[in-house]
């Protein structure tokens, strides 16, 4: 069960069942626990992708289209709770994370409320906020890439980057910001891969923040499911903040995975 996966041994915290959002139907979890078994034995998933004929294409996936002023988003629930959970430990055993992470904001140095690391094509780097992550090779933790090319495949985007944020439970969070820096190929989109504690993520117009807020327009808030692909299309990051707030409530893990085109350099 995914709530014996993510308790940390000894834990006090209290349990929380993903509810039956952050499933798909049982059919479809049964017919791929078997090759999702075999998986997590090996510690390998360069031959998972043969575990998702049935859901090759979007037609087969259960869309949903939010969008709003200049904001283009299309959620889904990619994987089931078994294929979730195999790739949640998956996770846990090969990721390697950054020592210290910082950024620079307001003047100052500030130690990141997460972990963070970045997986990618040869030679790629992601600069934000004043910090730079070079991105780890593909090979280091090669489900990642598996997980990039079937999104490739569903969506029709390519990425060649991954950043990796591990969230330790609700007090773990990500401030209000865009994704809008020159690193990132103009026009290109995002997909975030959510594995683990479902965490509400929040959108807001630039137009329509703080005291200074130019007009009236209504955040969009979204909980992101364990299993979830979220597709960040453009112009979103133009006109669109975003953040994972603070939820003292949550007492579990999260493993953010946001697959990127970044822009080559000669």
């Amino acid at each position: 069960m995914i709530d014996s996966y993510f308790l940390r041994t000894g834990s006090t915290s209290k349990k929380r069942k993903l509810d039956d959002r952050e499933t798909i139907s049982e059919h479809r979890d049964s017919q791929t626990a078997g090759c999702m078994d075999d998986i997590s034995n090996s510690g390998e998933l360069s031959s998972r992708l043969s575990c998702f004929d049935n859901i090759s294409s979007k037609q087969s996936l259960e869309w949903k289209k939010i969008s709003a002023e200049n904001l283009d988003l299309d959620y889904v629930q990619l994987f089931t709770k078994t294929e979730a959970d195999s790739l949640f430990q998956q996770a846990e055993r090969m990721i390697k994370y950054n020592a210290n992470s910082k950024v620079f904001l307001h003047g100052k140095w500030h130690n990141i409320p997460r972990k963070q690391t970045a997986y990618g094509d040869t030679g790629l780097r992601y600069t934000f906020s004043g910090a730079t992550v070079s991105a780890q090779p593909w090979s280091n933790a090669g489900f990642l890439k598996d997980i990039c090319d079937l999104i490739s495949t569903l969506t029709g985007h390519k990425f060649n980057f991954v950043l990796v944020n591990r969230y330790k439970d609700g007090i773990d969070h990500m401030g209000e910001h865009r994704d809008d820096e020159t690193d990132l190929e103009t026009g290109s989109a995002i997909a975030s891969i959510s594995l683990g504690q479902a965490r509400d993520f929040i959108f807001r117009h630039a137009d329509a923040r703080g005291r200074s807020a130019k007009r009236k327009i209504e955040p969009v808030k979204l909980e992101l499911s364990h299993g979830s692909l979220l597709m960040m299309n453009h112009p979103t990051n133009v006109y669109w903040f975003h953040s994972l707030p603070v939820r003292k409530r949550a007492f579990l893990p999260r493993i953010n995975l946001t697959f990127r085109k970044m822009v080559v350099k000669s």
